[in-house]
């Protein structure tokens, strides 16, 4: 097993902590919120002992990262360009593997939409296709009140609110679904020191804020004010998308329809695991990605 190391890459004019393992083509993986890199760490493992150069960084915002301050920094123009920056950089050039996990899959999603020719293949946990998502949020109520909670992140109090008890808040917010077993005191403790680098709350939030996709409502109609089109949003990418179906936030509607936009797919459905399946089931997510990337493109 390689030894993970830590180290700073500086991409579209700000630097973001990388963490890496190993040696050969390259597996990228990216984090969602509340997380950071650790998220990754049996991946990293897994995917460095077999050949690879494993890497996940802090998104823009979090953790070690840099924390643009304007929350217009935090679009998806800005995300995405990081992660093809950050994959030229650590590839060497050469078609990579991206591995994409909740606003990481966003980033992701966006980067085979924008620059299809730099991936091989992509992997995408519980995150849904940006075009899927504007028809959720606009035209399923049950998805819109999954959805309720990114009112609450992109309000300016958010922080304040989460961060009450030493983030014990925030981890009740995000893992108090998960059991002892996947989310241990460990990286309780992990993650809490996480979530205290300065700004890295906020960095975090600003994802949310910066996103025009949330959940309409009677004052300020979100979504509803955007008109998309599947034929614009086709992803040229052979594509596995791992879906824990007990996800409470993004429901499995976030999968119908998905093949109209990404014609090279292959859905896992993962009925006993929620929207953390990466802490909840490592090993079959790890075998999955392995068969998956096994195929040539």
């Amino acid at each position: 097993m390689s030894e993970i190391a830590q180290g700073r890459v500086m991409v579209n004019g700000i630097g973001l902590h990388v963490a890496s393992a190993g040696s050969g083509p390259l597996m990228l993986f990216l984090h969602g919120f509340p997380e950071f890199w650790r998220a990754w760490r049996a991946q990293l493992e897994h995917f460095s002992a077999r050949g690879w150069l494993a890497a996940a960084p802090d998104l823009r915002g979090y953790n070690l990262s840099d924390k643009p301050a304007d929350v217009s920094q935090y679009r998806s123009r800005h995300v995405t360009e990081d992660v093809r920056q950050l994959g030229l950089q650590l590839g060497g050039g050469r078609p990579f593997v991206l591995v994409a996990h909740d606003w990481g899959g966003a980033a992701a999603w966006w980067l085979a939409l924008a620059h299809p020719e730099l991936l091989s293949h992509l992997v995408i946990v519980n995150s849904p296709h940006p075009y899927v998502f504007w028809r959720e949020m606009t035209q399923n109520p049950a998805q819109q009140k999954a959805s309720a909670y990114m009112l609450m992140l992109r309000a300016p109090d958010a922080e304040q609110r989460l961060s009450a008890d030493g983030y014990a808040e925030l981890w009740r917010f995000a893992f108090g679904w998960v059991s002892a077993a996947a989310m241990p005191e460990e990286e309780r403790r992990a993650y809490v020191e996480a979530w205290s680098q300065p700004g890295a709350l906020t960095g975090g939030l600003n994802w949310y804020r910066a996103s025009p996709i949330y959940p309409p409502t009677a004052e300020d109609p979100g979504p509803e004010r955007l008109t998309l089109r599947a034929q614009d949003f086709v992803v040229r990418v052979p594509t596995l998308v791992l879906w824990g179906e007990r996800d409470r936030a993004l429901l499995t509607g976030c999968l119908d329809g998905l093949a109209e936009c990404v014609p090279d797919l292959e859905i896992v459905r993962v009925p006993d695991a929620s929207h953390w399946i990466v802490h909840e089931r490592p090993e079959l997510v790890n075998d999955a990605i392995e068969r998956f990337v096994s195929r040539k493109r």
